[in-house]
This record gives structure tokens, C-alpha cells and sequence, in this order.
């Protein structure tokens, strides 16, 4: 059975003391509420990285995640993080290929390519992210084709082996802390497409065993409906992984 995985992206949010805080209360429910199958990942800010993974290691199914590291092993990057940095933190996971930095700091499908090398270099999980623009989904055609097109280009050098060790998040950028959604429909459409396209290349037995998350507004009150898609595999949540409430009740909306 694939991993069942909420991933927590916070991205440039929470101070020390607001982080504490977040990863006490998700800890505290976890154990409560969260099926022990589901794969929680949380993700903040680099400051973070030090105290977090000390503060769940007791948790078995919650795990450290970066949001980025840069795609040399080490050098003069004033202001950039390594794969080996993040791997002595005793960071498990690192989301590459966020639309974010695809927007605002023009990370191409080739650098990202180096990243994800980078990443399962240091024995850490890639939750290498894709997505179409809203103009590309109202153009009404070859928005699979393009999203397809970045999973070929940013990781269809590696081999089946290391294939495997790769998470894919599928997220629709017009869905991105805008509040719109996509639809069950259109989430499984792309999914099945993605697991398709990877099958293609690594065979069908591989590509059952790939988990794609979805990510673009999800929240506790669509995540039922989203992950009961049978290609749908969790989420890589924004906003919602800022209030611990949201999040837990986003980890407990598989069915089983």
C-alpha cells in the first residue's frame, strides 16, 4: 500500500516561540487522533530546523521536512542551505520545485534536477512539486502534457531505484492561496495522468508505489473528498498546516 501523507509546508511564517508552540499542539493530538499509517511531515522555516525534530522524535510517524536546499553539495552560497546541512539536522524530507521559487526565483526543471540529485544524494525524501498555470488549465488542452513534461524533465534521469525514494505533489498554481480548489475530478484526473506517465518510463509496479499528494487550498473541509480519489495519496498543505487544529483533522480525513 502506497504512504498515506500530509505534509505541513509553513513557509515564511511563525517565530520561535509560535513554531514551539505549533509542533507541541500537532504532537499532542497526534498521538490522540491520527492514525499511526498516516505519514505527517512539517515542514518550516530553516531557523526551525534546529529544536523541531527534537520535539516529536518520540512521535514515529512525524517527520522533519525542508522547504528547499540549493543544488551544490557545498561553496561561497551566501544565504543558501545544502543537502548535507539539512541531512546532519536530521531533516527527512525537502519540497523542491514549490511553485513559489518556480515563480519568484525562476528555478527551471534543470536546476531542479540538480536539487532532487542533491536530496537523494543525502538520503533525503524529495517532494518534488508540480503544476499548470491558470492560464494553461482555461487554455483547455495540454496542461497534462505540461505538468507530465516537468516530471520528465526534472526527474526521469534517475533510475528506477532511485525513482522509488521520490514523493510527487501535484499542485495546481491557480489553486495556491487563492482559496480555489480543484475539483476531486480534476485532482484524480491529473494523478492518474502523472502515475501513468511514470509507469511509461519505470514500469506499473513502480508507479502504484509512488505517493502523489495534492496541493492548492486544501483544507479539512475538501480533504475527505480529495484523498478518497484513488490516486490521491494525501496533501502538501499550505495555510492549513499553520493552525494545528486544521492540520490534524487534514491527517484524519483518509478512509481506511
Amino acid at each position: 500500500m502506497r504512504k498515506k501523507i500530509v505534509a505541513g509546508n509553513w513557509k515564511m511564517n511563525m517565530t520561535k516561540e509560535e513554531g514551539q508552540a505549533l509542533i507541541s499542539e500537532v504532537v499532542n493530538m497526534a498521538k490522540d487522533e491520527v492514525n499511526s499509517q498516516v505519514v505527517m511531515v512539517l515542514c518550516p522555516p530553516f531557523p526551525h530546523l534546529g529544536y523541531a525534530k527534537k520535539m516529536f522524535q518520540s512521535q514515529a510517524n512525524i517527520f522533519l521536512g525542508a522547504q528547499n536546499c540549493h543544488e551544490k553539495t557545498s561553496g561561497a552560497y551566501t544565504g543558501e542551505v545544502s543537502a548535507s546541512i539539512l541531512k546532519s539536522f536530521d531533516v527527512d524530507y525537502v519540497i523542491l520545485g514549490h511553485s513559489e521559487r518556480r515563480e519568484y526565483f525562476q528555478e527551471s526543471d534543470e536546476l531542479l534536477k540538480l536539487k532532487v540529485d542533491q536530496a537523494l544524494a543525502n538520503q533525503l525524501t524529495p517532494i518534488f512539486c508540480c503544476g499548470e498555470s491558470l492560464a494553461q488549465r482555461q487554455a483547455g488542452s495540454g496542461f497534462i502534457e505540461f505538468v507530465c513534461g516537468q516530471i520528465t524533465q526534472s526527474l526521469f534521469h534517475l533510475s528506477s531505484e532511485q525513482f522509488a525514494k521520490v514523493v510527487i505533489a501535484y499542485e495546481p498554481i491557480w489553486a495556491i492561496g487563492t482559496g480555489l480548489t480543484a475539483t476531486s475530478a480534476q485532482a484524480q484526473e491529473m494523478h492518474a495522468a502523472l502515475r501513468k506517465h511514470i509507469a511509461s518510463q519505470h514500469g506499473q509496479k513502480l508507479a502504484d508505489e509512488i505517493s502523489i499528494l495534492y496541493g492548492g487550498s486544501a483544507k479539512p473541509s475538501n480533504t475527505p473528498e480529495l484523498f478518497a480519489c484513488p490516486d490521491v495519496d494525501g496533501g502538501l498543505i499550505g495555510g492549513a498546516s499553520l493552525k494545528s487544529r486544521d492540520f490534524i483533522d487534514i491527517a484524519k480525513s483518509f478512509k481506511w
